[in-house]
């Protein structure tokens, strides 16, 4: 018996080993190349078809410098920001974020860095679990090794969810303001941000009383953010 609890606990390494690899040598040939879809994406595609065979995503990807300042910069205002000072990890919001949610009795905040939410989105399915969380953390770790902030930033900006469908910043500019996302003003650019923690909700919510009063505090600290 315990000879056959030894192989299995062997098989299990072996693998979470392999995998692992397989997980770096993605992030590897993502320093001089593009993503052509995350882990999420594909999981919300085969949703969408669950319902209608011939649905499919909204996605564009555009560099770095034809996204506007004014996305980056709220981004960073509303999910991170610390971004460009952590490496991976912000340890004071995450705990600010675990007394917030003790406070009110329930899971109210997160506290997951940019690179954190990259991970899990190129990676990992929606799932909570301890697994994932582990995983999670170590793809962090293989993300802030091997890539520059800006290189997890563009490709964050290219993958995230903003709407039923919607992915990436170009696809969303369009979505919601018909223009590009080099063009888009303070104003949207803090509204895309507040959008992003339930993008499906606000899709079909533009206008709730939350979102424009996030909204305005995304804006006003939008001048103290620093870009990669």
């Amino acid at each position: 018996m315990s000879r056959l609890i030894f192989k299995l606990l062997a098989a299990l390494a072996a693998a979470f080993v392999l995998y692992n690899l397989w997980v770096f040598g993605h992030v590897l040939y993502w320093r001089d190349h593009n993503p052509s879809a995350s882990s999420f994406m594909n999981e919300r595609l085969a949703k969408l078809q669950a319902d209608d065979p011939d649905a499919e995503l909204s996605q564009r990807w555009v560099p770095y410098e034809k996204i506007s300042p004014n996305l980056k910069r709220a981004l960073i205002a509303s999910e991170d920001a610390r971004f460009v000072d952590h490496e991976g990890f912000d340890w004071d919001g995450i705990e600010a974020a675990f007394e917030k949610n003790l406070k009110k009795g329930k899971i109210v905040a997160g506290g997951s860095t940019i690179s954190q939410q990259l991970a899990k989105n190129l990676f990992l399915s929606s799932g909570k679990t301890p697994w994932r969380k582990l995983e999670e953390a170590l793809i962090t770790l293989m993300l802030e090794a091997v890539l520059d902030k800006r290189r997890i930033y563009e490709i964050y900006l290219n993958v995230i969810e903003w709407g039923n469908g919607v992915f990436g910043a170009e696809a969303a500019a369009r979505y919601y303001y018909h223009t590009s996302a080099a063009r888009l003003s303070s104003f949207q650019g803090a509204k895309l941000a507040a959008m992003v923690p339930n993008p499906r909700y606000y899709d079909t919510h533009r206008n709730a009383p939350g979102l424009a009063r996030k909204t305005r505090i995304i804006q006003r600290r939008m001048a103290y953010v620093e870009l990669p």
